[in-house]
């Protein structure tokens, strides 16, 4: 078992992880997320409050799962679906929702922020503190990225790897990852990483994007001019849908 911010400094297995395996990495966590947030047993929620790379454990076939619940809050189902929690120590200042570290109101909005963080990580191999980014915005790499986004220039941080990608199908190099894949990607990671709560979506909405961005990378890979979705997605085999009481992205005895 690897984590994800190990992958990036293994320069051999970085070559190995394609735009469509990150996609794949990026829904499992979207939809532990989504579990934790929208379908745990007797409509109980969770927040998971410490989203980093660190929590991400990459398995077999590069699929991976949520670890690291000591920080998690546990909402019962009469409460607000938010939580007071005034934290004077977070593990990673450039993954929390900058709303919760002003007003100590953790919601599920505040993984979402650290999930859209993570997403930009993914998508450019280097941290959100990157000295890269600190050059440019004391704010690291989220204030880059959405700079980057509203400028047109977000290829510019873009991991060159991706646009060396070459297809295994076809053997022909197909520039990394679709556009519309890469735009589907881009705008629902700018989105999480809000600077207002409101403004996020949830992890439904987060889910459901990468879902179809993969759907589109899929589709350029098999040169599919009408995609379907619900086969491509089908074709993860999310064991989401086979273990619902305790699905298996979750590392076993860390998840209650």
């Amino acid at each position: 078992m690897d984590h994800l911010v190990i992958i990036w400094v293994t320069q051999k297995k970085m070559h190995n992880l394609t735009w469509e395996k990150r996609l794949k990495i990026c829904i499992d966590g979207a939809h532990a997320l989504n579990y934790l947030h929208y379908e745990m047993d007797d409509k109980k929620m969770m927040i998971h409050s410490d989203i980093d790379p660190f929590r991400f454990g990459l398995y077999e076939n590069w699929r991976a799962k949520i670890e690291d619940f000591e920080l998690a809050v546990f909402l019962p189902p009469n409460q607000k679906d938010e939580a007071l929690c005034k934290r004077t120590y977070f593990k990673s200042t450039w993954h929390v929702d900058p709303e919760y570290a002003k007003t100590g109101k953790l919601k599920r909005e505040s993984d979402v922020y650290s999930f859209g963080v993570v997403m930009f990580e993914i998508l450019c191999r280097r941290k959100a503190q990157d000295q890269i980014y600190l050059k440019q915005s004391e704010k690291g790499l989220v204030h880059v990225a959405r700079q980057n986004f509203s400028n047109g220039t977000i290829e510019d941080i873009i991991d060159p790897i991706l646009k060396e990608e070459t297809s295994k199908r076809s053997h022909r190099p197909i520039g990394g990852a679709n556009k519309d894949s890469l735009y589907t990607f881009l705008k629902v990671a700018n989105q999480c990483v809000a600077e207002s709560q409101d403004q996020r979506p949830t992890l439904k909405v987060v889910l459901n994007e990468l879902e179809q961005a993969l759907v589109f990378q899929v589709s350029q890979e098999e040169q599919v001019h009408e995609p379907n979705k619900d086969q491509i997605v089908d074709e993860l085999q999310i064991t989401t849908f086979q273990i619902p009481v305790r699905p298996s992205f979750f590392l076993k005895g860390e998840f209650l």
